[in-house]
């Protein structure tokens, strides 16, 4: 496993920063360990729809705009960055969990711990128990790996400029499922109804994604999850928002592939980086410096 996930994420950082906002892409990774694949009882193609696809790729032009990008390489139902580390069913391993697994969270009764029991419509990715090591050791050599490296580059952010700001990218399929085929909006902005980040953040997004044309709604169904709700400290200049992106503006969902519309969502995603970038330092810096 080691040698297919290395390295496991990247960290792609512009030549000069030209300001406190990074992006984050943490469920875009693609490489599937050989290892995982044979106990799996799922195929590749049905894996692949809990992939935020493309998304990295998607937001890759922010570099060149200045602005740092991370992205994981493992795929988010194998160890998923983007929930409590331990968030761990018990029903799913051979062994005994640590005391301080949290057991008994929503999302682990979903299926969809830090280490996944479905995907897709609650499609059941092993048919029998995996080894509770095999978890431990993907939250110890991926998922902590991950965490150190976010959370330090964020506070080099916050360090040089006195303020940091946290876009967490990711996407959505354009219905809610087979029972509820209402299309989405085209855009969710999820900021934990506000506590994530200073209003000016959101309403940025926001104002910036419908001048381009497209629909936004906010924190529905998506308000944000583990790293919007651990990263944002916004009394701390520290702010974090998590944007989700109807598939249907950039890809062929059936076919899982990039559609005509990529190109202009990238350069869009370009543009909206470069507008929080504009946004005011002194409307990010910690509360208490704004007001002295």
């Amino acid at each position: 496993m080691r040698e297919e996930l290395d390295p496991p994420f990247e960290i792609v950082e512009p030549a000069t920063c030209r300001g406190p906002v990074l992006f984050n892409s943490p469920h875009s990774g693609a490489v599937y360990p050989r290892e995982f694949l044979r106990v799996s009882r799922l195929d590749i193609r049905t894996l692949r729809r809990s992939e935020d696809s493309f998304v990295d790729a998607l937001i890759a032009g922010v570099v060149a705009q200045g602005y740092p990008l991370m992205r994981a390489h493992f795929p988010r139902c194998f160890v998923d960055v983007n929930r409590e580390p331990y968030e761990l069913d018990p029903r799913m391993f051979e062994g005994r969990l640590p005391s301080f697994a949290n057991t008994r969270s929503m999302r682990v009764a979903g299926g969809l711990g830090t280490v996944a029991r479905v995907v897709g419509d609650a499609q059941e990715i092993y048919d029998q128990r995996i080894p509770v090591d095999d978890a431990l050791s993907r939250i110890e050599t991926l998922y902590k790996p991950y965490h150190r490296s976010l959370r330090r580059l964020f506070m080099r952010l916050h360090r040089d400029f006195g303020a940091a700001v946290l876009l967490d990218c990711h996407s959505m399929p354009s219905t809610a499922g087979q029972k509820d085929d209402r299309p989405r909006p085209e855009f969710v902005l999820g900021d934990r109804y506000g506590t994530s980040c200073v209003p000016v953040v959101t309403e940025t997004v926001d104002r910036t994604l419908r001048g381009l044309g497209y629909g936004v709604s906010r924190n529905k169904p998506y308000a944000g999850g583990f790293i919007t709700e651990h990263y944002g400290n916004p009394s701390a200049g520290l702010h974090a928002i998590q944007l989700e992106i109807n598939r249907a503006l950039y890809m062929d969902e059936a076919h899982h592939e990039r559609s005509a519309h990529f190109d202009r969502l990238a350069s869009d995603m370009e543009m909206l980086a470069l507008r929080l970038g504009e946004i005011p330092i002194e409307e990010l810096r910690p509360y208490r410096a704004a007001a002295e």
